[in-house]
């Protein structure tokens, strides 16, 4: 037997298992609802946006400051080291308790990077197929100018940037719920610093946020029906596996 197929009949007993109930159906509910977000933002605020161009240096300045965050190249690397190190001490750690929790840190460092690289990929793929002229053309494009596969002038909606820091953001709030308000409110900042430097429209880093978040909510729906990272409550949400941290998780 392959190590491929060792690992899908080892997801198939986990699934067996570990059967629970399915999960809820708050990601319609919030795909609506950020879906409708969009399209009044899209309406209301792009265009007031775009005409305004002369933002000041402190909004300038403090956009430039915390936009970086929204980079995926740093998670990507930081998950994928998490994911190799847990790896390497499942190997190495000489009792049981230590063994579990490497494994589980490995299963964080995988959920982490495939949530990031994922939206972020299909949120490049997207933008590429919509061409929504950025801001920089709005004198020439207005708020509403499309021309698809044009290039990065034509790459605004969703906001790439934004689909990382909901994706990021998301995984924190589903680790740590009990912070979960001042995430929200910290992606919230970090997206919308794509509007303070005058690269997307309000609606583009709405989009990229929600589509960022909802990704990762329905990546660890399936994450949790393999009990990797998550495992259902009562309701089929999930929740994780390691909590609080001095509990070890279960196989």
């Amino acid at each position: 037997m392959s190590g491929i197929d060792k690992i899908r009949t080892w997801l198939k007993t986990r699934r067996d298992l570990n059967r629970h109930p399915p999960a809820p159906h708050y990601w319609q509910i919030f795909a609506v609802v950020s879906a409708n977000l969009v399209i009044l933002s899209f309406l209301i605020l792009d265009e007031a946006i775009g005409a305004f161009r002369h933002r000041d240096i402190f909004t300038r300045s403090l956009g430039r400051m915390i936009t970086e965050f929204g980079s995926s190249g740093w998670i990507l690397i930081a998950s994928a080291m998490l994911f190799l190190t847990g790896l390497a001490s499942f190997r190495l750690s000489p009792n049981l308790k230590q063994r579990f929790r490497a494994l589980y840190s490995a299963q964080i460092g995988a959920y982490v990077f495939l949530a990031v690289a994922l939206s972020g990929l299909s949120a490049n793929i997207l933008k590429r197929i919509i061409g929504r002229a950025r801001p920089g053309q709005f004198e020439d494009w207005g708020a509403f100018g499309f021309s698809a596969f044009s290039g990065s002038k034509f790459e605004s909606f969703p906001s790439g940037h934004a689909t990382t820091v909901g994706a990021i953001f998301m995984v924190l709030i589903l680790l740590l719920p009990r912070f979960r308000l001042a995430f929200m409110l910290l992606a919230l900042w970090m997206g919308f610093s794509r509007v303070m430097v005058g690269a997307h429209y309000p609606s583009d880093v709405i989009a990229g946020l929600s589509f960022g978040a909802w990704f990762t909510l329905l990546l660890a729906n399936l994450f949790a029906r393999y009990r990797l990272v998550f495992m259902p409550d009562a309701k089929g949400w999930p929740v994780p596996r390691l909590a609080p941290l001095h509990r070890s998780p279960t196989l």
